[in-house]
């Protein structure tokens, strides 16, 4: 059986000049719209939902590249500011999903 990777890439955001602090701030402060949209559109605080599944789930889709695109930022900063080598991370980070079994 073969495994298929999803990938998607995501771009430095030009004249931008992030620290590690405003990035984390900013990532949870997306984390949290994103929370909120799942809240809101799948009827958990209450209010009537007149939202079609699909126009929800593009709400929510929407949020959640906010939160990537903030992380991948956040990786930049590492790289840039901290000399961390995000693609030797990203290659031990799948090999412990391999060793938990969530990829093959």
């Amino acid at each position: 059986m073969k495994t298929s990777f999803k990938e998607i890439s995501l771009p430095k955001l030009n004249n931008l000049t992030p620290s590690l602090e405003s990035t984390a701030l900013k990532l949870m402060e997306e984390a949290g719209e994103l929370a909120q949209a799942i809240g809101k559109f799948r009827g958990l605080n209450g209010e009537n939902v007149t939202l079609s599944e699909r126009e929800i789930m593009e709400k929510i889709s929407e949020e959640l590249l906010d939160v990537a695109q903030v992380a991948v930022s956040m990786m930049f900063v590492l790289e840039e500011k901290y000399n961390i080598n995000i693609e030797e991370k990203l290659k031990a980070h799948i090999e412990k999903l391999k060793r938990k079994g969530y990829i093959k």
